[in-house]
């Protein structure tokens, strides 16, 4: 039986491929290095991670991209003999302007070594490419309008105006006319463009509603790749715009793609949402991002609807298979041999080097300031489950309060909880939090008054979230001892600080080292433990 979430923790704008048994994922990555991550399954039920494939500078360089920019939404896609990875890296955010430039790259194998990219163009976010079947490819992406209200072909939101098509090749690029073949519904931010092909029909589903509660998967069909495209029905195949949380605990749904198994049956993945409670009940934060979801569907009419009926996907549905979801288990890394395990990424830089390195331990090299979109030591992994634990053990030796190293709840410059070991003039080493409480834009930060002095030798650090509540603890052989108080866990969501709309990642949960002198001071982290609730 499939659990939804099926990519649990920051797994947004699921793109969905079979090829012949197989079935693959792939998900946006933002700032996270390397980009997109792509998951196979046999079974729909549970999934691997196989590949990160944009792993080197050729493919990615996303030194000084904002926070929420980077890899928007990829399409991964197969033409019988090889895979194909769309991809958007955004440069920027805010104001009137995207500058988004998209890219195509290729490999034989899902987790080979892919080509050096195909630059196609940057007139919005969002690609996606279409192979048909008369061996014809059709690249599609949203077209950004930066010239304001009332100039857009969908009056909902001008900026988000259409979604354009044109032909493609690897041998000739974009070629072609180009024409802007679909305007949207009324629910408007009409983007994530995804066709298929059947019953001599073209259908192209799209994400409508921006990216948070009142989020959408849209249909349309044509007989005509060109169009017109005729709306479905009820307008959308999935939405939990205005369902109380109390109704489904699944919410924010949309953003997905369709595949059709060998023997006729529907899935379709979505982008989700579980949003919690804020530390006084009220609210709705999702400190675990956007994950991916799966629905069965049906058609009727030669029109897609969930199977179950209406527009909110279910907890549960049917697999391929009678298997039971893989049950959380604690995870303990030491750092053997020279590879950073998997769970792992780091910020922006495509070369790793100048930030950590594996070597009997993981080496963080410190670098530039908390916030910084350059280089940023942090090497963390995202939080998967709302209760969860995890510790880690540091040796760190500074000598100068412009140096630090530690644990931290992180989600951008903006939104982060950090237990850190730093030297204070009238202290020495010791043991303080610094928090940046969701002030957009100035990220000014909150110092909590306890400092705690060190002795010699390694320190262990732990964080215990339950919900909206965090609390730091540490301990030099003996007992846990708490530091400062029980913090706001839910800040460090989507919907904390500037909201839902100017984030779109998820809370990770790592270690860090940050040397403003410039000298590159390093910590040794010699262990780190992940430990969900019920494991």
């Amino acid at each position: 039986m499939i659990h939804n979430p099926i990519l649990a923790g920051f797994n947004p704008d699921p793109s969905f491929l079979r090829v012949g048994e197989d079935y693959y994922i792939a998900t946006s990555t933002f700032e996270w290095y390397p980009g997109v991550q792509i998951f196979h399954s046999r079974d729909l039920v549970n999934w691997d991670l196989v590949a990160r494939p944009l792993n080197r500078a050729a493919l990615l360089d996303m030194r000084g991209n904002p926070d929420s920019c980077g890899i928007w939404a990829p399409c991964l896609s197969h033409d019988g003999d090889r895979f194909y990875l769309v991809y958007t890296d955004v440069k920027r955010y805010d104001g009137a302007f995207k500058d988004a430039p998209n890219y195509i790259t290729a490999c034989e194998t899902i987790d080979g070594e892919w080509c050096d990219p195909w630059y196609v163009n940057s007139s919005g976010f969002d690609p996606s490419l279409f192979h048909d079947d008369d061996g014809r490819k059709w690249f599609m992406n949203m077209q950004w309008n930066h010239r304001g209200e009332g100039t857009g072909g969908n009056p909902k939101n001008s900026s988000f105006d259409g979604i354009l098509l044109q032909e493609w090749s690897p041998e000739r690029g974009l070629f072609g006319p180009v024409k802007n073949v679909y305007a949207g519904t009324e629910r408007g931010l009409t983007e994530a463009p995804h066709m298929f092909k059947r019953n001599g029909y073209y259908y192209l589903t799209t994400a409508e509603g921006g990216t948070a509660y009142d989020h959408a998967v849209t249909l349309a069909r044509s007989r005509d790749i060109w169009g017109p495209y005729e709306d479905h029905p009820d307008l959308f195949v999935m939405s939990t715009k205005d369902v109380p949380l109390a109704q489904s605990a699944i919410q924010r749904t949309g953003h997905g793609q369709y595949v059709e198994t060998p023997d006729g049956q529907v899935y379709h993945t979505f982008l989700m949402g579980r949003p919690i409670t804020g530390p006084d009940g009220t609210g709705m934060y999702c400190p675990l991002g956007r994950e991916t979801g799966i629905e069965r569907c049906v058609w009727k009419d030669d029109w897609l609807y969930l199977e179950a009926g209406g527009l909110v996907p279910r907890a549960q549905v049917e697999g391929l298979a009678d298997v039971a979801p893989r049950a959380p288990k604690d995870v303990v890394t030491e750092f053997a041999g020279q590879t950073l395990p998997s769970d792992f990424q780091w910020l922006r830089h495509p070369h790793p080097e100048r930030l950590f390195r594996v070597d009997n331990g993981l080496h963080v090299i410190g670098r530039e300031s908390f916030g910084s979109w350059f280089e940023n030591a942090l090497v963390a992994r995202r939080q998967e489950h709302h209760v969860c634990t995890v510790e880690t053990t540091v040796a760190f030796d500074p000598v100068s309060y412009q140096q630090s190293a530690g644990l931290t709840h992180y989600y951008n410059r903006f939104k982060f909880h950090k237990l850190l070991v730093s030297l204070e003039p009238d202290v020495g080493r010791c043991l303080r939090i610094v928090s940046c409480l969701g002030d957009y834009p100035d990220a000014a930060l909150t110092w909590t008054p306890d400092m705690v002095p060190l002795a010699d030798g390694p320190v262990e650090l732990r964080a215990q979230i339950d919900n909206a509540a965090l609390q730091f603890a540490w301990r030099q052989g003996g007992d846990w001892i708490n530091i400062g108080p029980v913090l706001d866990a839910s800040l460090i969501s989507d919907e904390g600080g500037r909201g839902a709309h100017g984030s779109f990642t998820g809370a990770f949960l790592g270690m860090y080292v940050m040397d403003m002198t410039g000298q590159g001071r390093e910590a040794l982290f010699s262990r780190f433990a992940y430990l969900p609730k019920g494991a």
